[in-house]
């Protein structure tokens, strides 16, 4: 039998220095594929193979971090009605 597998939530911190209004720092047009691509670079570069990796790409003022880590924690691990496991 497997062990159970257990998610732990991670942060990469760091910062952005630009003259740009806030809104117009960020690209609205990234593609899925390239989110896979981050997801894959973050789990080759940074953890041990056998470790899955989720990301959400968004950015939060430090003392809603907290909050956010939940909100995909619960998107990840809520089950969906049709969905198989």
């Amino acid at each position: 039998m497997s062990e159970e597998k257990k998610a732990y939530p991670f942060a990469l911190v760091g910062f952005f220095v630009t003259e740009k209004n806030i809104n117009d720092a960020f690209r609205t047009d990234v593609t899925p594929e390239e989110l896979e691509q981050i997801r894959e670079l973050l789990k080759k570069l940074i953890f041990a193979e056998g470790v899955d990796v989720a990301i959400a790409p968004f950015i939060v003022p430090p003392d809603q971090v907290n909050d956010a880590l939940q909100q995909l924690a619960e998107v990840v691990f809520t089950p969906q009605e049709g969905k198989e496991n």
